[in-house]
């Protein structure tokens, strides 16, 4: 069975994350998505909170689980028995930083590559930082990130639940 490991901080999950996931799905036999436990990032949801709010978003793939880690990432992805590592590259911004984590793994542990998906155009400008912006000052954020998501951030910015 071919596993990859499609980590990242998910704070919180978008639109994005789930088309990559999706393309994903079509190239592995299963996918772990891998919240990351990182607290320098100062996420806005826990790492549990985040696992909560992807849960319902990937019940419709059969071959995807979720996950928390808080090690080196290729050395996670060689305790789970993953060939790979997925990443989603939404711009060419995104190229450096991923380019120089994939060249780093690789010297940390060759056997686990590292494969880019590009997203669908629609969710180029989308990331989760731009989407807590919004929601944080009251935006609509209900076509970046799924229903149960956006409710979640009224609640964490402490709107009515009767918005959008």
């Amino acid at each position: 069975m071919r596993l990859c490991i499609y980590p990242g901080t998910f704070d919180p999950v978008t639109y994005g994350h789930l088309d990559v996931l999706e393309r994903a799905t079509r190239l592995f036999d299963h996918v772990l998505v891998s919240v990351a436990h990182n607290p320098e990032k100062r996420p806005l949801f826990s790492p549990e909170q985040r696992v909560g709010l992807l849960a319902p978003n990937i019940a419709r793939f059969p071959n995807v689980t979720v996950t928390t880690f808080s090690s080196l990432l290729v050395d996670f992805a060689m305790e789970k028995g993953a060939v790979a590592i997925i990443r989603g590259l939404r711009a060419m911004s995104d190229f450096e930083f991923e380019y120089n984590m994939a060249l780093m793994n690789r010297h940390l542990q060759p056997a686990v590559e590292t494969i880019y998906v590009m997203p669908n155009e629609d969710f180029s400008y989308t990331s989760s930082h731009l989407v807590k912006q919004v929601s944080k000052y009251g935006g609509d954020v209900t076509k970046f990130v799924p229903a149960n998501v956006a409710a979640a951030l009224r609640t964490a910015f402490g709107q009515s639940s009767l918005a959008p």
